[in-house]
């Protein structure tokens, strides 16, 4: 990625040439398949190669590409929408993982009438745990804790 390449003035294609751009310096083959809604920017990358050096140590790689990717791709704007960034399906892999402890950890909070903290976790991940615990009747989550040691929380509701 030279600095004199023009940079693309659409948010989705600032995406897409971060992406390739990483993916080159990291010597990776892959396709970036961008989708956009109303919402968000979805950024894939797909190809044959594993792409285990793109997502990192417990995804921390990944994420931080996701964070320069929302400010490289909405830089000098005001309008703003979420970007996610997935490689080999790492993302839907991960949120089965964190939906499974979710769940552990609110039978956990309801058999034992305790709070249960869960593992610290990224700002993505914890959104994910209190999306799938938000209709779960008899619990409600929290975050607490500063990054990068910030968690979820699950506790059973208090009966009045």
């Amino acid at each position: 990625m030279s600095g004199e390449t023009e940079w693309p003035e659409e948010p989705a294609e600032r995406v897409r040439e971060l992406v390739e751009g990483v993916l080159d310096e990291l010597d990776l083959d892959g396709q970036v398949e961008i989708r956009e809604d109303s919402e968000r920017i979805d950024a894939v990358v797909q190809g044959e190669d594993d792409y285990g050096l793109l997502i990192g140590k417990r995804g921390q790689t990944i994420d931080a590409l996701q964070l320069l990717c929302f400010q490289a791709a909405f830089r000098g704007m005001r309008d703003r929408k979420r970007v996610v960034l997935d490689a080999a399906g790492y993302r839907e892999r991960r949120s089965e993982v964190l939906t499974g402890r979710a769940d552990r950890a609110a039978e956990q909070a309801l058999e034992r009438k305790v709070s249960v903290e869960m593992d610290p976790m990224s700002a993505q991940e914890r959104r994910v745990v209190h999306e799938h615990l938000k209709e779960r009747s008899g619990v409600e989550t929290y975050s607490e804790g500063d990054e990068p040691h910030r968690c979820v929380v699950v506790a059973p509701l208090v009966s009045e």
